[in-house]
């Protein structure tokens, strides 16, 4: 197959060039802005076409959840209406379409994981425009496949993980809420269920997707820093009163993963065993 990436300098784009190397059989297309404006209605039809693309995985989005809040049309362009043109385009060659969305498609309400069918509530702009990328693509291509997943991490780009580990090297003391409940999600891990499903053949539908286990972001900051031997960082528990932000986050965003795993048959890693593999690397990388 020809394989279209989107997105391929960010952290899950990335990480799916680095794993792409095993799967040989197929033809890559790795492109970023400067490559192939996803916006840009005329060009995607081209490049689909030109390069005689069967599927598509589509890594790109506006990800600054907070200063969204203020880009809306921005925001609306590139995770629901870019999105929509590459499902349009792929719907006309018959192919495949990868669309990655989140957990903020959820109000965090919950106090069970949420599962695929669950009601979608959005109470941000991210959020509202990433629900409205997913609602463009299934209605654009019958083949489409969307993966919600939360907390991402990798050794690519700018995240948590990096951020806490700078943080906990510079600071004596660091706030942390502990109020918001997730799950964390290692790049490598989700580009692996990618290409799991692209093997075994694109089934349409939503799927949810991230490390196994529940935590905090107050314990997943004290469980990166004892993975990097930090001692000299106090790190204290943070109310999300007390660290008030412009986008409103779910309180409660745990993805059930039953569907994804029992579709593909496949083992999803502890969340604490694949923070120590991408810490490591990190270390090694100084």
């Amino acid at each position: 197959m020809n394989i279209l990436i989107t997105g391929c300098n960010g952290q899950l784009g990335n990480e799916m060039q680095r794993l792409e190397k095993q799967y040989t059989a197929h033809t890559y297309f790795n492109t970023d802005v400067a490559d192939l404006d996803i916006t840009d209605h005329e060009a995607v039809y081209s490049f689909v076409d030109r390069h005689c693309i069967d599927g598509i995985v589509n890594c790109a989005a506006y990800t600054a959840v907070d200063k969204a809040e203020d880009n809306g049309p921005l925001c609306q362009l590139l995770n629901a209406t870019a999105p929509g043109y590459l499902a349009q385009a792929i719907e006309k060659r018959g192919g495949w379409i990868v669309q990655i969305s989140t957990d903020y498609v959820f109000d965090g309400t919950n106090h069970i994981p949420y599962v695929e069918t669950d009601h979608v509530c959005p109470n941000s702009v991210y959020g509202r425009t990433k629900l409205a990328g997913e609602q463009a693509v299934i209605g654009a291509c019958r083949r489409s496949m969307i993966i919600r997943t939360a907390w991402l991490y990798s050794t690519f780009g700018n995240n948590f993980v990096k951020t806490m580990l700078r943080l906990g090297h510079e600071k004596a003391e660091l706030g942390v809420i502990f109020d918001q409940i997730g799950t964390p999600t290692y790049a490598r891990d989700l580009a692996m269920s990618i290409f799991t499903a692209i093997e075994q053949g694109i089934r349409p539908g939503v799927y949810h997707f991230s490390n196994e286990g529940v935590t905090s972001w107050y314990d997943f900051t004290k469980a990166i820093h004892r993975l990097a031997g930090i001692t000299t960082c106090r790190v204290r528990p943070l109310h999300t009163a007390e660290y008030p932000t412009p986008a409103m986050r779910p309180h409660y965003s745990v993805l059930d993963k039953t569907k994804i795993k029992q579709t593909y048959n496949i083992e999803i890693p502890y969340w604490e065993e694949s923070l120590e593999e991408c810490v490591l690397q990190l270390i090694n990388q100084e």
